[in-house]
């Protein structure tokens, strides 16, 4: 006997949700969310020295979640909101069901076309996909800002920093420039967040570790990286989460998002492989940390420019980005005063804040127009390479640039300071000599060694008998030891 199919009309399914794109705003936002956590938080534990290791990632846990809170609060709506100012929107919660189930929007990208008629931003999915996924961007820029600090900040002290830049520094960029503010309408291009992001986090980091003051001595001279192979892990979390990052940011499982993932792995690919190659050069060998850092950087480079340039300008990108930040941190960075004088833990402005510009304003050049017309709403926008009004656009790239490093640089000097006036803004030596064990009362590891290799006259059988005795490991010279007790 036949059966007859009826078509019932859910309330969950209305006509105007594209399950595909849903899905994929999902997927792409739970990609980028593991980039944090677990991946950042993996990557931050591993890659210094083990003392720091429990409060590098602890620092990075506790970002994820308070800036979670702080989105839903009130951020969203001052980012993606309506106009409080042309640089900032109105701060409201973003939990209502009425506001989460409607059909997502961004009510200030209003954009008037040559016709006559007019653009907004209007995902196929619901309000609370994109609250979600943006909340992803903003929690990765914190962490990323964190990085700087690492090894010495308060804790308490970041507890404080983290919803205040938050709510005076990260909304305000990506208002102007996603939000509907008046970057987006002038023309500025941040494709996923090359400013809104990794310029943003690199300057604000850099002007943090300023107020912040360095690491001891004994830590800035020797801060080796307490397990190479944690940190590769927590890299590759990093990377393959990339696709979601650049490829979540057209709003819809399209054309667009295909280009951008394409040409985000092509671009850290060919950076890691030129930083390397200068490693080899340069130094006579290939360093692990030094090819985390030309992923990093290739990465950084193409996120402004991800879904609008060609695949060969992609490489184009990776080489310049595995070369100019490289010369950057190794060549400039030694010869540098001031440089020198900030103590960036991880070199977040090399690796972020010239990146993330280097590739701001490649987009200016490379953005090809068949590909801009594929999601951006001004006519006839393209890169100075491709002629027309090429160059006006470079030019307004550097002018977005400029507006970010300024407000990056006073609101979080600002935010410092006032942090300052109630709480250290960093440990008292005492905290600093220990690490973990005096910040958090927890250690990441019950062995001996702080990165040390083996030195039988310092970790031998023969060194410390009557506590304890430390036997080299069998498998490799040089290699780390096993405590015994005795």
């Amino acid at each position: 006997m036949a059966t007859q199919a009826y078509s019932v009309v859910s309330p969950a399914v209305p006509e105007w949700l594209n399950k595909g794109d849903n899905a994929w705003q999902m997927t792409a936002a739970t990609l980028v969310g593991i980039q944090s956590m677990p991946g950042l938080v993996i990557l931050y534990a591993s890659i210094v020295k083990k003392k720091w290791a429990v409060n590098s990632a602890f620092m990075a846990l506790y970002a994820f979640a308070a800036v979670l809170i702080c989105w839903v609060l009130l951020c969203f709506r001052m980012a993606f909101g309506d106009e409080l100012l042309p640089f900032w929107g109105k701060g409201a919660p973003a939990l209502g069901q009425k506001y989460l189930v409607h059909q997502a929007k961004v009510p200030e990208s209003r954009h008037r076309r040559e016709d006559g008629t007019y653009s907004t931003i209007m995902p196929l999915y619901p309000m609370a996909s994109l609250v979600y996924f943006q909340f992803t961007f903003a929690a990765i820029t914190m962490i990323l800002l964190g990085g700087s600090v690492l090894g010495r900040m308060n804790i308490k002290a970041w507890m404080a920093f983290v919803p205040l830049w938050l709510v005076f520094c990260y909304t305000v960029g990506a208002y102007s420039l996603w939000g509907g503010g008046f970057l987006y309408h002038w023309g500025a291009i941040d494709y996923s967040g090359g400013y809104v992001i990794h310029l943003s986090s690199g300057i604000s980091g850099f002007t943090a570790a300023y107020w912040v003051g360095p690491r001891l001595k004994s830590d800035r001279e020797r801060f080796p990286p307490n397990n190479v192979l944690l940190m590769l892990a927590g890299a590759g979390l990093l990377w393959m989460g990339w696709s979601g990052f650049n490829g979540g940011a057209p709003y819809a499982a399209n054309v667009d998002a295909s280009i951008a993932v394409i040409n985000t792995n092509i671009s850290a690919a060919t950076s890691l492989l030129v930083w390397t190659s200068l490693d080899v050069v340069y130094f006579g060998k290939p360093s692990v940390i030094g090819a985390v850092q030309g992923m990093m950087t290739g990465l950084a480079c193409i996120t402004p420019g991800a879904g609008l340039v060609q695949s060969w300008a992609a490489i184009v990108m990776g080489m310049l980005s595995g070369s100019i930040p490289w010369v950057s941190m190794m060549i400039l960075h030694k010869k540098s005063t001031l440089l020198q004088k900030v103590d960036d833990t991880l070199g977040v402005f090399h690796t972020h804040a010239v990146a993330g510009l280097l590739g701001g304003l490649l987009t200016g050049l490379l953005a090809e127009p068949d590909l801009c017309a594929l999601i951006l709403p001004h006519p006839n926008t393209r890169g100075a390479f491709y002629g027309g009004n090429g160059g006006v656009q470079f030019l307004k790239q550097l002018a977005a640039a400029m507006f970010v490093i300024g407000w990056n640089i006073v609101s979080t000097t600002l935010i410092c300071l006032g942090i300052r006036f109630f709480i250290p803004l960093r440990m008292p030596d005492e905290q600093l000599m220990i690490g973990d064990d005096a910040v958090h009362g927890e250690e990441a590891y019950a062995l001996w060694g702080d990165g040390e290799k083996y030195d039988p006259t310092k970790h031998g059988w023969h060194a410390s008998l009557n506590s304890q005795s430390t036997v080299p490991s069998p498998y490799n010279n040089g290699a780390r030891g096993v405590t015994i007790n005795l």
